[in-house]
């Protein structure tokens, strides 16, 4: 079996960024009538803000239904923005129509989730793998078929394989099928929607390793989703938490895993599967109680204080804003965890104000609650 390798990260914030996010918002109208009235939207993405920078992989995580997948596909224009802007090398590509954005496809390219779903059936993998250099007209010096060939020899598979067709292959090769068409144009980045969700877990190693080979290759940027945070700690450079269409807490990879700050975050990491019992028996495992709200009506303010066993009343009046109480390490919660700096719900301090280390913290209404948790280890947790 194929073992996955830890990648080692390093901080590259000084680096250039490839991709500037700033505020952006999806919300999916809800009508109703003969005459099509909007009566409220589903906010699946509110106000989003963060930047990747080259060579990197950053990840988002959540919960089902928390916004990951809308915001990749806003990433890559598939799907329009209702507010915020999107800069990709320091250019506004948010509102580009379908024209402008055809030149651009070459450098943005996406993988997606269902390696059965997003091969045409009627096509061969030559076909596929060669789309890309004939919608965009490109002429190569070799002939397309020499450059598919070659892209399916880079990604694992056989040359051979150029005239076969997709049910003639598993669904690890045939995610690799999709891996070799998103580089045929050679992208600066490229968002992976659960690349090896839908593969047996043999096969996810594969895939992983061969993510990782091509980026130290061709020097690839990465924006991962994703909900599984075993495959994310492999992975990524950075990890992004979303909940509720919300950005909770960003963080490089080995910070998040080893200091959580948010609840949701390390409710989210209490429910990895760990191998060894001992440390399985050790660990605190966190219940939330509660389904995740609705985002067509989400709650105010905070939007995990409803699951939350640190809410205070703060949490349901006041919205936290993403601060940094850490090196490169931003959280957006009143009462965080793990930091002996308190957030500014904790001082008094305006919101959105940088606070101090010597700041003194209020302990009547900035005091941390006990967080009710089973330490049992066993029974459900949040799905992570």
């Amino acid at each position: 079996m194929t073992t996955t390798h830890v990648k080692p990260t390093a901080s590259k914030q000084a680096g250039e960024s490839l991709l500037q996010v700033t505020d952006l918002t999806k919300h999916f109208p809800i009508t109703r009538g003969l005459l099509q009235r909007q009566v409220g939207a589903v906010q699946a993405v509110d106000g989003l803000t963060f930047n990747v920078v080259r060579g990197e992989t950053l990840s988002l995580v959540g919960e089902s239904g928390c916004g990951k997948t809308t915001t990749g596909r806003m990433l890559t224009r598939l799907l329009e923005p209702t507010n915020g802007t999107i800069l990709l090398e320091g250019e506004d590509i948010t509102h580009w129509s379908a024209r402008k954005m055809r030149p651009l496809r070459r450098d943005v390219q996406m993988i997606f989730q269902d390696p059965y779903g997003s091969l045409n059936p009627r096509h061969t993998v030559g076909t596929i793998v060669g789309a890309p250099y004939r919608l965009q007209g490109i002429k190569t010096e070799h002939g397309i078929k020499r450059e598919v060939q070659d892209l399916l020899e880079l990604v694992g598979l056989n040359p051979e394989h150029y005239n076969r067709y997709p049910h003639e292959f598993s669904g690890g090769q045939r995610q690799r099928i999709g891996i070799a068409r998103s580089l045929a144009l050679k992208p600066k980045l490229i968002v992976a929607d659960e690349p090896v969700s839908a593969l047996d877990v043999s096969i996810q190693a594969q895939v992983i390793n061969l993510l990782e080979d091509l980026q130290d290759e061709l020097g690839l940027t990465y924006v991962v989703i994703a909900h599984d945070l075993s495959v994310v700690r492999h992975m990524s450079d950075r990890v992004a938490v979303m909940y509720l269409g919300k950005l909770v807490e960003i963080a490089e990879r080995d910070e998040l895993y080893t200091r959580p700050m948010h609840p949701y975050t390390t409710a989210l990491l209490s429910a990895v599967p760990i191998p060894d019992t001992q440390r399985r028996t050790k660990r605190e495992r966190i219940r939330l109680e509660g389904d995740v709200p609705s985002p067509v009506n989400p709650p105010p303010a905070c939007r995990f204080h409803t699951r939350c066993w640190k809410a205070q009343e703060i949490c349901k009046t006041q919205e936290p804003p993403l601060v940094e109480l850490a090196p490169l390490h931003h959280v957006a919660c009143h009462f965080p965890e793990n930091t002996d700096v308190p957030a500014p719900a904790q001082t008094g301090a305006p919101l959105g104000d940088v606070v101090p280390d010597d700041a003194p913290v209020a302990d009547a209404t900035g005091a941390p609650v006990t967080p009710d948790r089973d330490a049992s280890g066993d029974g459900e947790g949040p799905r992570a």
